[in-house]
């Protein structure tokens, strides 16, 4: 029996959580450093789960299959194709970061009558929201999937009203309630996401009678089962839905916003660049496999919610009087990039598509956890609290200017080759859709280069000239990132490498082929 690796991927930091959780209240650091241990060490087996997967293989490799509820047909299956391990290795890759970069965030403080919950508590919750993650990633099972996607809800609820920003304006007693708002708001949209998948499950599995992901596709590609139009596309939108609202697609993104604005920076990373992930990566994955049929016949409207996203997100951005909701509102607008490439139907559009998942989680957390320094410094998230930073922290403004051109998809930077390749491929099948996609990169320069002028520009305000640059552990946390962003953006290769045959695989399940071009290329 080969050893479980993608089982010992998702249960080290499941282990990790356990064992941070244990470690005594007095020795908190010891907490954090167990934390980063594990963090590192599936960042390892992540790692060698990439060396050992071979683009050009089987679907899905490193497979695990066991009984597990069998009178219901429930079984712990687990396989990844190129998309999965690109994501896994983006988590695991962040993970460590977002750990260093939130080294203080949870440490006691006495404000009020109010005492912040235990260290321990804050890196545990950290490392279960990983395990689940991944295991959502590798799961071949439907019902696998569901369980861990529903229950990644928990330990993110409580990081975000239990562990919230600091910096408020209105002082803790209002920070409270905003957070626990936040975070009810949260939990409430991805629960009713979850029970509407809930029945749609169930009924994949009255009309199938298994749950197993690549079953039911091989037996729908063998024309082997049938499912009637209308309960194809029913199964279809309850999985779409939750998956919408997790991702989140307009007009289902309302949390997002106020999550993002009461967590800590490191816990709004995770938010938008990992779990977030979960809902496009599941499009992908259950969505066009299971449904190719609806999955087509809903695509002009999904795409109509994509390109909406996409401009109201960097509207309301560019409206912004708080760093993190403007960034929260760029993500959506990010996110309807990702589920525009997807649902285009073609090569370009969902190579870019996984791509951008890669890549937005990467540049994000630049600018979040650099936007996080800035605002523990100031001890505010207004941009109009900030001035001339530029001049006292040129590093820390720097930085921050390096993720937001990322964000903005400047040449040469990570995120250009993907909003690139989802551009292409909308024009080639949906030229109009793809013209008025082209104006959220427009606002998108808008809204950073805006907030970069305001923040770190202009005179040296009196309450940030005395603010320090970036510390020894702040640099180790953004410098990998920002060398990363230059790497990627002039050589994306060993990402596509890995994607784009999962790509032709998912394309040929919607018996969908690339347009061919009006004119031939000269020979």
């Amino acid at each position: 029996m080969s050893f479980p690796l993608l089982t010992a991927t998702a249960a080290l930091p499941a282990i990790g959580a356990i064992a941070t959780a244990a470690v005594p209240a007095a020795r908190r650091t010891a907490a954090k450093w167990l934390a980063l241990l594990f963090s590192l060490a599936t960042l390892a087996l992540a790692i060698t789960v990439l060396v050992r997967f071979d683009p050009d293989g089987e679907r899905y490799q490193l497979t695990e299959s066991h009984s597990w509820i069998a009178d219901f047909g429930v079984r712990y299956e687990l396989g990844v194709d190129g998309i999965a391990v690109a994501l896994i290795a983006l988590t695991a890759l962040l993970i460590p970061f977002i750990v260093l970069a939130g080294w203080h965030d949870a440490d006691p403080l006495e404000t009020g009558s109010r005492r912040w919950r235990p260290t321990q508590g804050f890196f545990a919750l950290i490392l279960a929201v990983e395990a689940m993650v991944i295991i959502s990633f590798e799961a071949t099972d439907v019902f696998l999937f569901y369980i861990f996607f529903e229950a990644m809800l928990i330990p993110m609820y409580f990081l975000i009203g239990g562990f919230g920003d600091r910096a408020h304006e209105h002082g803790e007693e209002k920070a409270a309630t905003q957070r626990s708002y936040a975070a009810v708001k949260f939990l409430l949209y991805n629960l009713a996401g979850g029970l509407i998948m809930l029945a749609a499950v169930i009924g994949l599995y009255v009309v199938a009678g298994n749950f197993s992901l690549t079953e039911i596709a091989q037996a729908r590609a063998n024309g082997e089962l049938e499912m009637a139009t209308s309960t194809e596309r029913w199964l279809f939108l309850g999985f779409f839905f939750a998956f919408a609202v997790k991702a989140p697609l307009w007009p289902l993104h309302t949390w997002l916003p106020n999550a993002m604005q009461e967590s800590t920076a490191p816990v709004a990373v995770l938010i938008t660049a990992v779990v977030d992930k979960v809902g496009t990566f599941a499009m992908l994955r259950f969505c066009l496999q299971l449904f190719p049929e609806a999955s087509k016949w809903a695509t002009p409207v999904i795409l109509v919610l994509a390109v909406i996203s996409i401009i109201y997100g960097a509207l309301l951005a560019v409206g912004q009087r708080d760093i993190k909701r403007l960034i929260a509102y760029a993500s959506i607008s990010h996110f309807g990039f990702i589920v525009m490439g997807i649902f285009a139907m073609t090569s370009q559009g969902q190579s870019g598509a996984t791509l951008y998942m890669v890549n937005h989680g990467i540049s994000t957390a630049v600018l979040m956890l650099i936007a996080g320094f800035l605002i523990s410094r100031r001890g505010s998230r207004l941009i109009a609290d900030f001035g001339g930073v530029q001049k006292v922290a040129p590093v820390l403004a720097g930085t921050f200017l390096i993720g937001g051109l990322a964000t903005l998809s400047l040449p040469g930077l990570a995120p250009f080759v993907s909003e690139f390749l989802v551009l292409v491929g909308t024009f080639t099948r949906y030229p109009v859709i793809g013209i008025i996609a082209t104006f959220g990169i427009v606002l998108a320069a808008l809204y950073t280069l805006v907030l970069y002028q305001r923040t770190m520009t202009g005179p040296v305000k009196p309450e940030v000239a005395a603010m320090p640059d970036l510390k020894v552990r702040e640099i180790a946390v953004v410098a990998p990132l920002v060398v990363l962003l230059v790497f990627l953006g002039v050589y994306p290769k060993p990402v596509t490498d890995v994607v784009n045959p999962a790509v032709k695989q998912t394309l040929s399940d919607v018996q969908k082929k690339d347009p061919q071009p009006d004119v031939e290329a000269a020979k």
